[in-house]
C-alpha cells in the first residue's frame, strides 16, 4: 500500500479513487492533483513509480490543507461559530439542523438524543 499524509490507499483502485481516502481530497482535487503530477488518472496506484508516488505525495503536502489540520480548522470554526453565539452557533450547540431544514417531521438523525 501506498502511505500519503499518514494515510494508506488502496493499491488495486485507479489513482483518482484512491486518493479520495485521504480525508480533504475528493474526487475533482484528486484530477487535479494528477494532472498537476502528470500522472494518468487511470493508472492503477501499484502501477506508481517511485517518483510519481513522491510528486503527488509533494504537491498534496504543498498545496492541499488535509487529515488533521483540516479538521482542526473545522472544529476551530464551529467553536467559533459557537462562542459568538449567533443563529449557527446556537443550532450547533442545541444539535439541530442548521441550513433552514424542518425538523417537524424529519431530521431525526440530527435532533435524537444519544445515550452513553
Amino acid at each position: 500500500m501506498a502511505r500519503i499524509a499518514g494515510v494508506d490507499i488502496p493499491d488495486n483502485k485507479r489513482g483518482e479513487i484512491s486518493l479520495t481516502y485521504i480525508y480533504g481530497v475528493g474526487k475533482t482535487t484528486a484530477q487535479k492533483i494528477l494532472d498537476e503530477a502528470k500522472v494518468s488518472r487511470d493508472t492503477k496506484v501499484k502501477d506508481w513509480t517511485d517518483e510519481q508516488q513522491g510528486n503527488i505525495r509533494n504537491i498534496i503536502i504543498d498545496n492541499y490543507k488535509i487529515e488533521g489540520e483540516l479538521r482542526s480548522e473545522k472544529m476551530q470554526n464551529i467553536k467559533r461559530l459557537r462562542d459568538i453565539g449567533c443563529y449557527r452557533g446556537i443550532r450547533h450547540r442545541v444539535g439541530l439542523p442548521l441550513r433552514g431544514q424542518k425538523t417537524k417531521n424529519n431530521a431525526r438523525t440530527r435532533k435524537i438524543r444519544r445515550v452513553f
